[in-house]
């Protein structure tokens, strides 16, 4: 079935060599985007190894996305450069870089009315004509069971909530099987179940050997998911390193312009950002 969705299965391309373990998967140096004379990333420099997840952090507009689609190559950089497994980006094929990395982007709507499963098995498409494609149907069945989408396989992607249209988008990259996940703000429209259980599959991937970079919002999933973290404001990395280097009040509470307590869980020790708030007065001090 995958064959008459994807096309013929001759054996043909050659297929990418896996990246050993702590190597650098992908390198962004001295990257800018400037748009309509304004930049909106200045000369950002980062990278990520096999074995890791990246955590990419900041208040809206700072440039998390940008970044990350600059890395991807789906926007064009005015300066500085990215490569991929040492490369540099523009001497990838589409192919080539399609088998190298998966990208889940911020908007990743589907408006025709396929079915999940055919969602799902489109992130099959870069190994067509590999030998690879002997992969096929394990891996949309293991890329399904993995976002707790399987008992929608057959309805019609339209039909679903918002939350459950996000899991078979991120089921269509995983079925890719890439070494490298890029994933923009994963758990945006999920609730806390699926938000854990999507952090703690790119945890998973890494631990596996694969590269993972994800735009965060949420600094508790930073903290708990993330073996480095780069916090952006205003087009520009300000901070970059472990978890409990980047993540101090005094840090966030400048770049997000809100005061918070960065405090450690009495039980387990996991640590917790907690905005400041105002106590609000009982009914009787009203």
């Amino acid at each position: 079935m995958i064959a008459g969705l994807l096309g013929g299965s001759a054996r043909t391309a050659p297929l990418p060599e896996p990246l050993p373990a702590g190597t650098v998967a992908i390198e962004a140096t001295d990257v800018t985007v400037r748009i309509d004379g304004r930049d909106l990333l200045s000369e950002a420099s980062l990278s990520v190894r096999t074995g890791e997840v990246l955590a990419l952090i900041g208040p809206n507009g700072a440039g998390k996305s940008t970044l990350l689609a600059a890395m991807t190559g789906d926007l064009p950089r005015t300066g500085g450069d990215v490569r991929i497994a040492g490369r540099p980006l523009a001497d990838w094929t589409l192919r080539e870089l399609s088998q190298r990395r998966a990208v889940l982007p911020q908007e990743n709507g589907v408006f025709f009315p396929f079915t999940v499963q055919q969602v799902v098995e489109m992130g099959r498409a870069p190994w067509q004509r590999t030998e690879r494609d002997r992969e096929d149907d394990a891996a949309v069945d293991e890329a399904l069971q993995l976002t707790d989408i399987e008992r929608f396989r057959g309805r019609r992607v339209p039909s679903l909530s918002g939350g459950e249209r996000a899991r078979a988008a991120l089921a269509r990259i995983l079925a890719q099987r890439t070494g490298v996940l890029l994933l923009d703000e994963p758990t945006a429209a999920l609730d806390l179940k699926h938000q854990e259980a999507v952090l703690s599959l790119a945890a998973e991937r890494a631990a596996l050997g694969d590269a993972v970079i994800v735009v965060l919002h949420d600094l508790n999933l930073a903290a708990a998911y993330a073996n480095r973290i780069a916090m952006l404001s205003r087009g520009r990395i300000v901070a970059s390193g472990a978890p409990d280097e980047v993540l101090t009040a005094a840090r966030i509470g400048e770049v997000y312009e809100q005061p918070v307590d960065v405090i450690r869980h009495p039980l387990t020790g996991a640590t917790l950002i907690v905005p400041v708030r105002g106590v609000r007065p009982t009914p009787l001090e009203r």
